[in-house]
């Protein structure tokens, strides 16, 4: 049970549970533990060095790194300060990182020693250079971690965290190429908490254990943890996914409940250490960010033999939006559902005007509710756009059957779903532009067994044209590698309407001929 007495914003979390529970392990990773008290106490010392900097509500504070145990007191002590937490996306390539950091200007950036030289670019194409911190690891150009907490030894943190607070920023791939900040605040996460144990599924036994490998720059990665710490739950938290080594995690730790993308379920499925391993000790496996195959879903019931819940939402809704319950798992004919609204979440079917539509219908799938962002940082038309008539537009195509599940048939927006990463065609395309041999190029998402949708450009020819290698090469140099094409294919011609628009869904229909969703 989460003690929403104690826990009125997130930042509460560490103090109300080292008080329920302090001796207890909050966070395991690789092998080493952090007990609630220590949580709590590394939270108060983020907070005052913080403040000691002379940190202000709504300063941005950044962190790039890959899965650490210092990202929690980091994300609790900056709430405690007031500011507001930006993960940065280590996938991305060194010119779309900048860009987010320059669009949310940090006072800090907190960096895990992977990624030192990366930052140390960042910075340097930075108008404000931000304090920069080694979160591990060594480097002469960052302070060391514990030697800037010790600055803030005595400080006192007086002002209390408001719900209007700004907490996390999560940007998410732009539909021209530009990342959009998600702000959530204090707010969306006290709905959040509010409704959490009332989804079946969600509610998790304090005292079991957790396994969070998605990482923590993904909205389901942060909220998988903030949860489970909330409700008192061990964390063990995976740096990278293995699939060899999260199995060996999940029967060494007894791990209960997990998280997991479609293609990350698929991949342990199909690990050679899976083959007769039994796990008694997990309650439920929870999926989303994709669609998921039923045959794929079918294979993870038998094997794993827990239950599932399948969550849809977006960034924009704290991950939140409907839900598969395990119990609708277990009914015939609701696979391919999404499920229903979270308690106090409203969810429909509109048209193009924004007006409502019967049951069968196919339209735009909007949520509302407390859950839903503040809004995009420094995109005041975007989020107009985004939040038109008071609802959150997702993009997606779909329809409510009569007994109010919902279904994602389809998407309106260009966007690519691969392996749970959002990635628009445009910016695919900004990055093929210029490829030597290329005269025109259009970007789609095709079916794929692993990723769900795999990212495929079309090229027109210019004289005998470039190789699919070179194609890709090129794109990798300019963008993240997972937004780069997988396969590359020459065409004479591009449809396009009397605009000039490209017709994606014209050049996306021979590929999703005979399926029943034109999503993966």
């Amino acid at each position: 049970m989460i003690d929403l007495d104690a826990i009125q914003c997130l930042s509460d979390i560490p103090a109300a549970q080292a008080k329920a529970r302090g001796d207890q392990v909050a966070v395991l990773f690789d092998g080493q533990p952090t007990t609630f008290a220590e949580l709590s106490a590394r939270t108060d010392a983020v907070a005052q060095a913080l403040i000691a900097d002379a940190a202000k509500p709504g300063d941005r504070i950044a962190i790039l790194t890959k899965n650490h145990p210092g990202w929690y007191p980091l994300f609790f002590g900056s709430g405690r300060a007031r500011t507001c937490f930006v993960p940065v996306n280590w996938r991305l390539s060194v010119p779309e990182a900048t860009f987010i950091l320059s669009d949310c200007a940090p006072t800090h950036l907190f960096v895990g020693e992977d990624f030192f030289a990366e930052a140390l670019e960042m910075a340097s194409a930075m108008e404000r250079r931000p304090q920069m911190i080694a979160l591990y690891g060594e480097h002469p150009d960052f302070v060391p971690f514990d030697a800037w907490l010790a600055r803030g030894a005595g400080t006192v943190v007086a002002d209390r965290p408001s719900l209007d607070d700004d907490v996390l920023q999560l940007y998410t791939s732009g539909t021209t190429g530009r990342p959009k900040g998600v702000v959530l605040t204090n707010r969306n996460y006290r709905r959040f908490m509010e409704m959490a144990e009332q989804v079946d599924g969600f509610a998790y036994e304090a005292g079991r254990t957790m396994m969070v490998v998605m990482p923590l720059f993904h909205v389901a990665g942060a909220n998988l943890g903030i949860s489970g710490l909330a409700q008192g739950c061990r964390i063990v938290l995976i740096k990278e996914f293995v699939p060899a080594e999260a199995i060996a995690i999940m029967l060494e730790q007894e791990v209960s409940y997990a998280f997991l993308a479609p293609a990350i379920i698929l991949m342990l499925l199909q690990a050679p250490e899976i083959a007769g391993q039994h796990f008694p000790e997990l309650r439920n496996i929870s999926y989303g960010a994709s669609p998921i195959s039923e045959d794929v879903l079918a294979r993870a019931q038998a094997v794993f033999g827990c239950d599932f819940v399948q969550f849809y939402g977006m960034t924009e809704s704290a991950g939140s939006g409907s839900y598969l319950s395990p119990s609708a798992h277990r009914a015939g004919g609701l696979l391919k559902s999404c499920g229903k609204p979270w308690p106090g979440v409203e969810m429909a079917i509109v048209d193009a005007d924004g007006v409502a539509l019967p049951a069968g219908a196919i339209g735009e799938i909007v949520i509302r509710g407390d859950i839903v962002m503040k809004g995009y940082w420094n995109r005041d038309e975007a989020t107009a756009e985004t939040l038109a008539g008071g609802w959150l537009h997702t993009g997606d195509a779909g329809f409510m059957d009569a007994d109010g599940y919902f279904f994602v048939h389809d998407r309106i927006k260009d966007m690519i779903v691969s392996g749970g990463e959002n990635v628009y065609p445009a910016e695919v395309e900004n990055a093929i532009a210029g490829c030597p041999g290329v005269a025109d190029v259009a970007v789609i998402g095709v079916p794929d067994e692993k990723w769900g949708e795999a990212v495929k450009a079309l090229i027109v020819a210019d004289g005998e044209g470039p190789t699919a290698d070179a194609v890709i090469a090129w794109a990798k140099e300019r963008i993240a590698g997972y937004k780069a094409p997988k396969s590359v294919e020459i065409v004479e011609a591009l449809p396009r309407n009397p605009s000039g628009k490209v017709l994606r869904r014209e050049l996306r229909a021979r590929y999703w001929a005979g399926r029943d969703r034109a999503v993966g």
